[in-house]
């Protein structure tokens, strides 16, 4: 397997994110303002000698990787592909809710008010245990089904990654902080959310990630 850089980035900001409602595998279009940050990334990112692109299968992940693609060197080269295993988290029963309620019920029964009091006392792992236990139809994912999806996701792109690749990633947040949480040794705060069309750098070496840089904002 090769040694290879992904440029992690979340996607512009959506109607959904405007309200603050659950968005997980359900999608809303960019906003306007979403449109004009995705389009500040993609100038910032311009000049990135990009060997491939990709992003998940939603909506508002296609459009921003776009849009990057678009303004790149290598736009002529690279067509962006979906990778549906890095959607969103999946939060079931909770899709569409305003999420201060819904990770109020989810947490509450834990001693933690809050999704990022649930991060801070029990890690990103347990707020997506908590959520399938919460809901009542136990559709939303635990951390189990989530890693099983994501991994391979990573997999798929050691497929055709060679060494000292660049490649662009487009997701989202609960998937770009879950990531961090779990391969950046502590170096990062991840009770704050990434920002819409923030970059997150990551070195994957033999299958082993790394994550180096988090949430930074791109103008």
């Amino acid at each position: 397997m090769a040694k290879y850089q992904i440029y992690l980035v979340r996607h512009g900001r959506t109607w959904f994110n405007k309200y603050n409602k659950m968005q997980g595998w359900s999608d809303t279009p960019l906003a306007p303002e979403g449109v004009e940050v995705a389009k500040k990334a993609a100038n910032s990112l311009k000049d990135v000698d990009f060997a491939a692109a990709f992003s998940s299968d939603a909506r508002r992940a296609i459009d921003t990787c776009k849009l990057i693609v678009d303004k790149n060197i290598n736009h002529a080269k690279i067509t962006p592909q979906k990778l549906m295993e890095f959607r969103e988290e999946f939060y079931g029963y909770y899709e569409g809710m305003n999420s201060p309620e819904a990770w109020f019920m989810v947490g509450e029964p834990h001693g933690a008010k809050t999704f990022a009091e649930i991060i801070a006392k029990y890690g990103m792992d347990a707020t997506k245990d908590f959520m399938k236990e919460a809901d009542p139809f136990h559709d939303a994912e635990n951390a189990e089904e989530y890693w099983s999806r994501v991994n391979t996701g990573f997999d798929k792109i050691d497929e055709i990654a060679n060494d000292g690749d660049k490649i662009l990633l487009v997701s989202h947040g609960t998937t770009i902080r879950s990531i961090t949480d779990r391969y950046n040794d502590g170096n990062f705060d991840v009770t704050v959310s990434p920002r819409n069309s923030s970059l997150t750098m990551m070195t994957r070496d033999n299958g082993e990630n790394k994550v180096t840089s988090y949430n930074q904002l791109l103008d």
